[in-house]
């Protein structure tokens, strides 16, 4: 028997939008020391953890705004992570979120990054 271990094809922790659960969408703005730190990148990551799906982006204003979508669970999770943690180097000020708004199927395929 091959015991080597390979990279882990698990689903995502958590339910994602596929799982028949109702889906939700929330927009989201992150201010504070949050470009030049690897925020985006560590949101995608986060992202893509919970099952969620949607997209992130710098803002002139030096802002991260994105959209996601997924389980009301994994949103209000994502919402956490973006008010309270951030990447390692970022300091964040304050987060603003649309309200939940359900959704009858997703828009998106996965989390991405816009440039």
């Amino acid at each position: 028997m091959n015991n080597k271990i390979t990279k882990s094809t698990a689903p995502p922790r958590g339910k994602t939008a596929t799982d028949g659960e109702n889906i939700f969408g929330c927009q989201f703005e992150v201010f504070g020391k949050v470009q030049g730190v690897y925020f985006r990148k560590h949101t995608n990551n986060k992202a893509k953890q919970l099952g969620l799906v949607g997209w992130c982006m710098n803002t002139d204003e030096g802002s991260v705004k994105g959209v996601m979508e997924g389980s009301l669970d994994n949103i209000t999770e994502m919402k956490s992570w973006l008010q309270h943690t951030g990447s390692p180097r970022s300091v964040i000020q304050k987060a603003v979120f649309s309200s939940n708004e359900p959704l009858a199927s997703s828009n998106f395929k996965t989390f991405s990054i816009r440039r």
